[in-house]
């Protein structure tokens, strides 16, 4: 609401409130799993509303990606300038960034073209994991700093910091890695790596079973949250396993967050954020 004179104050407070409109059109950024919930509750939930076009945005990194509701379209956008244009032109007026929590040069991408644009962003991130009694966990910023901690933990190492990254650990040829991820991770890799290529979600009797079979003895994970793949952490402190566990980065500041997608609706529903 823009700010009022003093003079008409008085009759500015007590009329309500005019009532923002729903965005018609949102571009959800992101594959993950509340990207897909987001999608699929603004086209067939409570809150689905025929007039409104949802269109979800894929990287194009996984090579058979699980398709959202709604229109989907795949591929990047050529940085926050190509993000702005794309915006301006199939008139979005509302943008939900549901990417990966490392998907950092994204989320900055998202920041800096709804500034561009004036578009409402919003950030929808589910939260991050909680060490619980018993957990050995080894906190990092970076997977370089992960590849650091490790000689001094463990010997076999189970990792599951995604196809990407793998780099940082390619000279680490005293250690045996079980390397985890949906596609086949991008090279170099380390001198001893197996790959295990496999989508969660993960059972806890799964895990536990990996584990012992692998004779693991140190697990590095991203803090990515949710559910489907926290088993591997129980998994890990019912066996008394250090983690190496890579902290998020930080969101562009003033971007509002939902933690779940009942959140994100809300604010979508309620015409984004006030004015």
């Amino acid at each position: 609401m823009p700010p009022v004179d003093a003079a008409g104050a008085g009759e500015a407070a007590a009329r309500p409130s005019a009532p923002r409109p729903a965005p018609r059109r949102v571009l959800i950024l992101g594959g993950t799993t509340e990207a897909r919930l987001l999608a699929a509750a603004l086209a067939t939930g409570p809150a689905a509303d025929p007039g409104r076009l949802v269109t979800s945005s894929l990287a194009g990194r996984v090579a058979e990606p699980r398709l959202p509701a709604g229109q989907v379209r795949i591929g990047g956008f050529g940085g926050a300038d190509g993000l702005a244009d794309w915006l301006r032109a199939e008139r979005v007026d509302a943008l939900v960034d549901a990417t990966h929590p490392f998907a950092e040069a994204m989320s900055r991408n998202a920041a800096e073209a709804a500034a561009a644009t004036g578009v409402p962003l919003l950030a929808l991130r589910r939260p991050g994991w909680s060490p619980a009694e018993g957990d050995r966990w080894h906190p990092v910023a970076s997977l370089s700093e992960a590849a650091a901690a490790l000689p001094a933990l463990g010997r076999r190492v189970f990792l599951t910091t995604g196809r990407q990254g793998m780099a940082a650990f390619a000279g680490l040829d005293a250690l045996h890695f079980l390397a985890r991820s949906v596609d086949p991770p991008a090279e170099p890799l380390p001198a001893h790596t197996e790959v295990l290529l496999a989508r969660g979600p993960f059972t806890l009797a799964d895990e536990r079973t990996l584990l012992r079979e692998h004779r693991i003895d140190v697990l590095v994970t991203k803090d990515s949250g949710g559910a489907a793949t926290a088993p591997k952490l129980t998994a890990a402190r019912e066996l008394g396993l250090p983690v190496v566990i890579v902290r998020r980065p930080e969101l562009p500041a003033g971007v509002p967050v939902a933690e779940d997608v009942a959140a994100a609706v809300a604010w979508l529903t309620a015409g984004g954020p006030a004015g």
